[in-house]
């Protein structure tokens, strides 16, 4: 990494220092609105293709990568203060070939050179700023730099590209040496997956938290969600009460925070103090995606009412304001009228002039609104610390509060259709409608279902996004074929719909075809082996702001073995034993960076459990009991005799409804009453 420390920033060179671009910005067709945005940009923008790659090569000139994504606030910021800036657009088209890339559509790329970056200066972030040789070798990473710093940067990189050629050529070939090193996989020989192992990684996590406000380690506080769902599977099988206190305690805190919008329901992408608070003030489907499956699953453990209302609110917000069409959108903005949460924020007095004074000052107690604030300029952004006696006024005063704000500059909404993120709301829009009772929920599971295969799936292969009607040329990476394929499932699970539990197997056939490792059984590739061949084929397990791939893949395949029929059952669930065994080491040593993992893990120790209902299901107070006493990862079918592959042979008892409860291969005998089968699981009725 010697020549990123080397890289001296100096004055700006001449716009003439090197051969010009010969194209405008190219921005204006992308399917991307975060490449949109810049599309009007002075700097002449290409997307990432081989012929940019090769513009570089013959003009003999490194590129300018910059990767972000449309409800990025510093992506805003850099892009007023440096691209829209003439006197950087002269330099940069001058001297380099610039690329803008959504790492939304682009996993793949924001990867690689995450990577790069993270293994240059020690951190990573958005928006990414990295210097490329022509043919994609990083020499010098970044972030987000203020205008005066990337117009010397700029001047250093360009001498150094110039003068320095041999140090850049070394330096880029170290990093992809590095780069690969990286790549090469988790080491084998971890431990085997049991209830053991699923404890110890528990209590790791468990380690981390705080036991004060609730979450896991210190700001920024990012919502733990792959990790509560896991936390709560513990639970359900452990009974552990300081497993079931941290979730409690994380899940209330965050439903309270200001990280929860208290209005219209949805969350914030994080928040930046210790108790939930200030949040950055994003939406992502993924997290209000994955957070509407947590609360859903509290709801069912028992969190009571706060949890059934952080549930709905949620769901609710993604049929309101994510949804475009049948599918979903990918976020809202944290900026509005060129400022941070903007539309989000109230002042005491600005309570008052919405509701009068004594709704207005009731409101700023229940809200805890002050003249301090708690953002910026006295501003504060609403919390709900404790319900108030008299909730049809909170309702009404909500309601009133709401309708204000709308008339306020909204945010810009990201309207970009990403697969893996839609089949995580189609897992949780089904899992919610379970908890709180909501046909609704299911229906708009079904639509968004229905939509993406038929647009995203061209020609037999999946596609990552679409916007407004029209699928982009990006490949579908691991995660999308993994998430869609869950989603699929649950879905199948609620409707006994045969297209989708074959539309689920074509997925799966596909990762296991190309993304799965040829040499290390258990292993992934997130992109395909036909995918386009970047300088290394990225493969991240661990589990982040979304699941990882891997272990999504996991997920998919232990819940088909199960549906499917013997020529499939044994090849998926050994492909899934296989993966939750080759990164069994992450739940020894990094339980944090793998929740989802060890949701999966708790699935497979406990079988999974498989629920078969013989009745008819559109009627039957047994299967509905099931579904809502069912475990966390469970698998529950209800049908006539012989309709599915779990009801094979499995028929009514005496003319009433019968559950048949299995773990793994092993089956209990039928019990036809709700007592009965609560027992067999071990749950209260």
């Amino acid at each position: 990494m010697g020549l990123h420390t080397s890289i001296r920033r100096k004055p700006p060179p001449s716009p003439a220092a090197g051969p010009a671009s010969r194209v405008a910005n190219q921005l204006g067709e992308a399917t991307s609105p975060y490449l949109r945005q810049h599309a009007d940009n002075p700097v002449h923008w290409v997307q990432w293709s081989a012929e940019a790659l090769a513009e570089a090569a013959r003009r003999d000139v490194p590129i300018l990568l910059s990767i972000g994504y449309a409800a990025c606030h510093w992506c805003h910021v850099m892009a007023h203060e440096s691209f829209e800036s003439a006197e950087v657009a002269a330099i940069t088209n001058s001297n380099f070939v610039c690329i803008k890339v959504d790492r939304e559509e682009r996993p793949d790329l924001d990867a690689v050179y995450m990577n790069a970056t993270v293994a240059m200066t020690g951190q990573g972030g958005w928006p990414m700023t990295c210097f490329l040789t022509p043919d994609g070798r990083p020499f010098f990473c970044g972030t987000y730099y203020p205008k005066n710093s990337f117009l010397e940067l700029l001047s250093a990189v360009t001498d150094t590209w110039r003068d320095r050629r041999d140090e850049v050529e070394k330096a880029s070939g170290e990093i992809a040496g590095e780069l690969r090193a990286m790549a090469s996989g988790l080491p084998g020989g971890g431990p085997p997956v049991s209830a053991e192992l699923c404890d110890h990684a528990a209590a790791s996590a468990l380690a981390d938290q705080d036991t004060a406000a609730g979450g896991f380690g210190r700001p920024p506080k990012f919502p733990p969600s792959a990790l509560l769902e896991a936390l709560l599977r513990d639970y359900e099988r452990t009974g552990s009460a300081e497993v079931r206190a941290a979730v409690d305690r994380t899940c209330t805190a965050m439903a309270r925070g200001g990280i929860h919008d208290q209005l219209a329901g949805g969350f914030a992408r994080y928040s930046v103090d210790n108790t939930w608070v200030v949040p950055h003030f994003e939406k992502m489907l993924y997290d209000n995606a994955l957070l509407l499956r947590v609360y859903a699953h509290w709801a069912r453990c028992g969190g009571g009412e706060l949890a059934a209302r952080v549930a709905g609110q949620t769901a609710d917000f993604l049929l309101r304001d994510l949804a475009d069409g049948d599918m979903f959108t990918s976020s809202l903005d944290a900026d509005a009228d060129g400022r941070e949460g903007s539309t989000y924020v109230w002042t005491p007095q600005q309570l008052r002039a919405a509701l009068g004074d004594d709704d207005g000052d009731w409101a700023a107690k229940v809200f805890t609104v002050t003249a301090a604030g708690t953002f910026e300029d006295g501003e504060s952004v609403l919390q709900l610390r404790n319900d108030p006696s008299d909730t049809a006024r909170l309702a009404r005063v909500s309601a009133t509060l709401l309708a204000a704000r709308s008339e306020r500059v909204q945010p810009g909404r990201d309207d970009k259709v990403v697969t893996a993120w839609n089949g995580l709301a189609i897992t949780a829009l089904c899992e919610a409608a379970v908890a709180l009772g909501r046909a609704d929920l299911v229906a708009a599971a079904r639509r968004c279902a229905t939509a993406l295969l038929q647009l995203h799936l061209v020609d037999g292969r999946l596609r990552r996004a679409s916007l407004g009607g029209r699928v982009g040329d990006s490949a579908a990476i691991l995660e999308d074929h993994a998430t869609l394929a869950t989603g699929l499932l649950t879905l199948y699970q609620l409707t006994a719909d045969n297209g989708l539990l074959d539309a689920a197997v074509g997925l799966l056939d596909t990762a296991l075809a190309h993304f799965a490792h040829p040499d290390r059984p258990g292993q992934w590739f997130d992109s395909a082996d036909d995918a386009e061949q970047l300088m290394i084929r990225p493969a991240d397990p661990l589990d982040g702001a979304t699941p990882s791939g891997a272990s999504s893949i996991a997920e998919a395949l232990l819940t088909a073995a199960h549906l499917v029929g013997p020529e499939r059952a044994g090849r998926y669930g050994e492909a899934a034993a296989d993966t939750v065994l080759a990164h069994s080491p992450l739940l020894a040593r990094a339980a944090r960076s793998a929740g989802h993992w060890l949701a999966v893990a708790e699935a497979a120790v406990r079988g999974p459990l498989q629920i078969a209902v013989a009745c008819d299901p559109a009627a039957s107070p047994l299967l509905a009991a099931a579904r809502r006493l069912a475990p966390g990862g469970a698998i529950v079918v209800g049908g006539a005799v012989d309709s599915s592959e779990l009801l094979t042979g499995r028929d009514r008892v005496r003319g009433a409804d019968a559950a048949y409860v299995c773990h793994g291969r092993v089956c209990d005998l039928p019990v036809t009453g709700v007592p009965e089968l609560a027992a067999a699981l071990g749950v209260p009725v």
